[in-house]
């Protein structure tokens, strides 16, 4: 059985800064969510520890990623089709539900929460890029210069 995760909070600052010990995201308006795989299904849980009861597609699309067991971060939104995330329709389940993954917590039987970021979301993009899945993406980051 997965451990339950409470995600880390969004590190929020007033000024642009740039740090070499620093990983930048774009910022995207949708749910934070963990994505927790294991026996052939997702379940997708709120900063709140709510389960998402909706995004059934989702769900099933994410169940598919090929991991025995894994715990991902991320952020469901649903796009545009500019891609540009749209809050409205996420909020009224209209549109089609995505996951940005931005973090990889677990993966077959291994807790990577002690691995740096930077060598998690490397396993991360090979894990989503090794899927036949498009309803999840990888976040992109830029590395030191926010």
């Amino acid at each position: 059985m997965l451990p339950t995760i409470t995600p880390a909070k969004v590190a929020r600052s007033l000024e642009p800064f740039d740090d070499p010990d620093w990983l930048f995201e774009l910022k995207h308006d949708g749910f934070r969510s963990l994505a927790y795989l294991e026996d052939g299904r997702c379940r997708l849980v709120s900063r709140h520890r709510n389960v998402y009861k909706s995004f059934e597609t989702l769900r099933d699309a994410l169940a598919g990623l090929k991991a025995k067991d894994a715990i991902l971060d991320g952020e469901i939104v649903a796009l545009d089709s500019n891609g540009v995330s749209q809050f409205k329709e996420l909020l009224y389940r209209r549109g089609r539900a995505v996951f940005f993954a931005f973090d990889l917590l677990w993966l077959d039987g291994v807790d990577l929460r002690q691995t740096p970021l930077i060598e998690r979301k490397k396993k991360l993009k090979k894990l989503v890029e090794r899927s036949e899945c498009s309803e999840i993406l990888f976040a992109q980051h830029i590395e030191g210069n926010g």
